[in-house]
C-alpha cells in the first residue's frame, strides 16, 4: 500500500512543556460541512482544546474552528464538540489509563492523511513547576553544545 503524504493543519507546541507524553493515537475526526475548508485554510487552534470519553466514545472539546468565510448558513458552531474516531479497543484503554491518577488526554497535531483529517493524540501526565525548569535547562545545555560544536567546526 502506498504511503500516505501528511500536510500538517496545526501544531499543539505547548502541550510538550506542559506534560509528558506517555502514549500517543492516531485519531479520525468527524467534521461538518464546511470545516474541512476552514481545515485547509488553517483556521484552527489547538491552544485551548482537550479530549475525554463520553459514553463510550471519545469527544474534543474547545478547539476552535473558525467559520469558513464563504460559507453563509452552511457555516458551523467553531467550538462545538467534535468525536474522534478510534476503534473500540482503543478506546477502552484510553478510558482506563484515563480514569488513573494524574493522566489526561490531549490534542498533539492535527494533521491531513491524504484527503483524511486525522488527529495525534496522547495520554499525558501534567508537569510540576521544577521539571518545567529542568526541561528548559536540559534544552539549553543542549543547544549550547550544539553551537559550540557549530564553532569548533567553523574554525577548521
Amino acid at each position: 500500500m502506498a504511503e500516505l503524504k501528511e500536510k500538517l493543519i496545526c501544531d499543539n507546541k505547548q502541550v510538550r512543556h506542559e506534560y509528558y507524553l506517555l502514549e500517543t493515537f492516531e485519531a479520525g475526526i468527524e467534521l461538518r460541512g464546511t470545516e474541512v475548508k476552514s481545515l485547509r485554510a488553517g483556521k484552527v487552534s489547538l491552544k485551548e482544546a482537550y479530549a475525554g470519553v463520553q459514553n463510550g466514545q471519545v469527544f474534543i472539546n474547545n478547539m476552535h474552528i473558525s467559520p469558513y468565510e464563504m460559507g453563509n448558513r452552511f457555516n458551523h458552531d467553531p467550538l462545538r464538540p467534535r468525536r474522534l474516531l478510534l476503534h473500540k479497543s482503543e478506546i477502552n484503554k484510553i478510558y482506563s489509563r484515563v480514569r488513573e491518577k494524574g493522566l489526561t488526554l490531549v490534542p498533539v497535531k492535527l494533521y491531513f492523511a491524504g484527503s483524511l483529517v486525522k488527529m495525534q493524540i496522547a495520554l499525558a501526565q501534567g508537569k510540576k513547576l521544577h521539571d518545567k525548569r529542568d526541561t528548559a535547562a536540559a534544552n539549553e545545555a543542549k543547544r549550547t553544545i550544539e553551537r559550540a560544536l557549530k564553532e569548533k567546526q567553523r574554525d577548521f
